[in-house]
């Protein structure tokens, strides 16, 4: 029991995390599992997947009711990610690693996500800015060329969501950002949530597979998140993005350097 109030409160700092900077999720939840309580990688991994799936859900359909979701370009991702995270699973079971080199490959590429993540995080507004004053390269000035980019960017996605439970947010939406900058930022938001959840869904069904969920583990997370998430999007309202950032930035760089090279 003392570890289920545990979880829940780790759920509710994490909500409330998200609800306040809307990002930095499956890049907290995952490392605050493995690092914290020291649930398996990959345990920690597929909980958080049906975790994000169940959770972003709500999100989509607001998003959806309010046309904010480009469900051509959503659509776009599913066709590369989706594959991806099947043949991603279909992969760590054939290659039939022991449990010390899956979680040492899972944590190794959970750094990366993570550091990645992190200086997206802070490079948010440049980017958006240098990408609305530069004409797009040909190649993306081209429908079909960009469509093609599009599916091979869900198909890193898929990989990379699958293996670190990382990437469907952050990632994502620099992603869609990148390749189709006139969207409105909202619209890349609900477009990018859109294509997460089936992602997550589909990745965590692959590890319920393998046998890395753990159901009590996500109700708990549950139970927390919801009220954390509520609270931190109240809350967010009034406090500055400019300080929000940078600070869940520094917490991820930390949480990356723990996890690959502590």
């Amino acid at each position: 029991m003392d570890f289920q109030i545990a979880y829940a409160l780790a759920g509710l700092v994490v909500g409330f995390a998200v609800g306040l900077t809307g990002i930095g999720g499956g890049a907290l939840m995952t490392p605050i599992l493995h690092l914290g309580f020291g649930v398996p990688v990959a345990t920690a991994v597929g909980t958080d997947l049906l975790y994000a799936a169940l959770t972003k859900t709500s999100s989509v359909y607001v998003h959806g009711r309010a046309g904010s979701v480009n469900w051509r370009v959503a659509g776009l991702l599913c066709l590369g990610s989706l594959p991806a995270a099947v043949i991603t699973v279909i992969l760590i079971r054939s290659l039939e690693l022991d449990s010390s080199q899956f979680d040492r490959l899972i944590v190794k590429t959970l750094s990366f996500a993570v550091l990645t993540t992190a200086v997206l995080i802070v490079l948010k507004n440049p980017i958006q800015r240098a990408l609305a004053a530069v004409r797009l390269p040909g190649c993306l000035s081209d429908s079909r060329c960009r469509n093609v980019l599009t599916v091979l960017g869900g198909v890193v996605l898929g990989c990379l969501v699958t293996l670190t439970s990382v990437g469907a947010g952050v990632l994502g939406t620099t992603m869609v950002l990148f390749l189709y900058p006139s969207l409105a930022a909202v619209g890349i938001v609900g477009t990018e949530l859109a294509h997460a959840v089936p992602l997550t869904l589909v990745a965590g069904i692959g590890h319920l597979s393998l046998g890395t969920v753990d159901f009590a583990l996500l109700g708990s997370l549950l139970l927390g998140s919801l009220p954390g998430a509520y609270a931190g999007s109240r809350l967010g309202a009034s406090m500055s993005d400019r300080v929000l950032r940078p600070i869940l930035a520094v917490m991820l760089v930390y949480i990356g350097w723990r996890l690959g090279f502590a």
